[in-house]
């Protein structure tokens, strides 16, 4: 059994680490974003991505790239809070932090097989897709992403308050 620390790995040990898995025939996922508040619907996510090949990468944003794409209230986890949580995940092989607002470079440097986006991205220009194989979509589970957990936290810590 891997350890959790393990799992998560520096772009440039990620890199090295899936030039062997390659050269051993291995197919590698990959899949990228804040997952700031864990939930069932990401967890329905990566399982099912994981299924697509033999290696399941999780590109992780910073803390300061989230910052930069969703405001300064977030994220509510700190990165090594996040990536310790998916690399808890059976089905998560490695999880690399990037901090640039799209994973288009951490992509170029550990060339995986296939991309998988959530469906919502279906029809959109999707940074990095040119650089693998094969792009997947995957819907999303029904009434779960972070931005309604945590507005369901506000309202119940401000009826709470009232």
């Amino acid at each position: 059994m891997q350890d959790i620390e393990e799992k998560i790995k520096s772009r440039e040990e990620a890199a090295e680490l899936l030039e062997a898995f390659r050269s051993a025939g291995k197919c590698v996922v990959f899949t990228n974003g804040c997952f700031d508040v864990l939930h069932p619907g990401h967890v329905q996510y990566l399982q099912a991505s994981r299924k697509l090949g033999d290696i399941l990468v999780v590109g992780l944003n910073s803390d300061d790239s989230i910052k930069r794409l969703k405001g300064s209230e977030r994220p509510i986890c700190e990165e090594s809070a996040r990536a310790y949580m998916l690399a808890s995940m059976a089905c998560v092989d490695l999880v690399v932090v990037f901090d640039e607002d799209t994973p288009v470079e951490l992509m170029g440097a550990l060339r995986p097989d296939i991309l998988v986006k959530g469906a919502d991205w279906e029809g959109k220009e999707l940074p990095g897709s040119e650089l693998v194989g094969r792009v997947e979509f995957m819907t999303f589970l029904e009434g779960w992403s972070s931005t309604d957990v945590i507005s369901r936290i506000k309202k119940a810590l401000k009826s709470e308050l009232s």
